[in-house]
């Protein structure tokens, strides 16, 4: 609906009724709203979606917009202000409280200018909220260069996680999604759990066709130090490996509680982590904030390679890659140790050596 809506959502533009509907929702995301509040916005730009900009205006003034089902009050009103050329209140006020460059068309500084892309990041193909097209759209308005598609593998079934077949067919409209866009590479990936065993939670076969591969603990996180380190070092060692994602497992705010740093000998693991070209996750998430700094400090000590990402969960998830920009400026990291801010094809090389 490219007609009714601005030529940009940032802070310093007027969006057109569908954007600033959007930007609300990836706001709300990023500051981890109720997905309630979250999903009224969503479904109130779905409704405008197949109408113009014309129609748009004629429906707020004759008042058939106010009455349509999927539009309520809130929504309503957002949609009048924009459509009258002014952002709307409700919009202002989540773009005064937001963190400088958080948002879509949001400048950027520093490291965070530098991220190219993102590895890590969820659909609704696992426990994600919304469609890839979507998480690939917001990336795009954000400027990422590339985006990786690393849904949940089948051992985690709270999440909903992917069979092979289903694996397989997610790689089908991965594809589909790179060939059609020129200004973004949509990566096929997995976060693969690391089972008890230390194997990788999915068919070989598959692993081998996937560009990128974080590899993640997700049960049995207050194992003794011995085991998960015996663990963690398996699936560091294994040929497809790319990231070692949220390495502690810790949880530090949230809707969830919180949950301690599981334990392991992080300097056997970061070791591994550099003698085998895996770099290790900076989670950008602001409930888990993992690795502590102590260990961000320890890895960097070790040689190892980072990666800043997103974990994102829904299209305003994206926008967290700032915060894990900002833990890496603060302990020291070098952009070029950072694989995000790599172009893409040497990312690929790294990936698939």
């Amino acid at each position: 609906m490219a007609d009714a809506r601005g030529d940009q959502a940032g802070s310093a533009a007027v969006p057109g009724p569908g954007d600033a509907l959007d930007e609300i929702a990836f706001r709300l995301e990023r500051e981890l709203a109720p997905s309630f509040k979250v999903k009224a916005f969503r479904r109130a730009a779905a409704v405008l979606d197949p109408l113009s900009a014309d129609d748009i205006a004629a429906r707020v003034a004759d008042g058939r917009l106010r009455r349509t089902k999927g539009i309520g009050d809130s929504t309503f009103l957002v949609v009048q202000q924009a459509s009258e050329g002014v952002v709307p209140d409700y919009l202002q006020k989540l773009r005064d409280r937001a963190d400088p460059g958080s948002g879509p068309g949001d400048a950027v500084s520093g490291l965070a200018a530098r991220l190219r892309g993102d590895l890590h990041t969820h659909s609704d193909w696992s426990d994600g909220t919304v469609p890839v097209e979507l998480m690939v759209a917001t990336a795009r308005r954000l400027g990422r260069e590339y985006l990786a598609v690393t849904d949940h593998s089948p051992n985690l079934t709270i999440a909903h996680g992917l069979t092979a077949e289903r694996l397989r067919e997610q790689l089908d409209l991965v594809a589909s999604l790179d060939e059609r866009y020129d200004d973004i590479r949509v990566l096929s990936g997995i976060e693969v759990d690391i089972l008890e065993s230390g194997e990788l939670d999915q068919q070989p076969d598959l692993l081998e066709r996937l560009d990128i591969v974080v590899a993640s603990v997700h049960s049995k996180l207050r194992a003794d130090e011995k085991t998960m380190t015996r663990r963690m070092l398996a699936a560091i060692e294994h040929p497809r490996t790319t990231v070692l994602g949220h390495c502690t497992g810790r949880l530090v705010k949230g809707s969830r509680g919180t949950r301690p740093p599981s334990d392991f000998d992080a300097e056997r693991v970061f070791a591994a982590c550099a003698a085998n070209g895996v770099a290790v996750e900076i989670n950008a998430r602001p409930e888990r904030q993992d690795p502590p700094d102590p260990l961000i400090a320890l890895a960097l000590d070790a040689g190892c390679l980072f990666s800043i990402d997103s974990d994102a969960h829904a299209p305003g998830h994206l926008g967290f890659l700032g915060l894990g920009a900002a833990r890496a400026e603060t302990a020291g990291i070098p952009p070029e140790r950072i694989i995000t801010t790599w172009a893409v094809d040497d990312l690929l090389a790294f990936a698939r050596p």
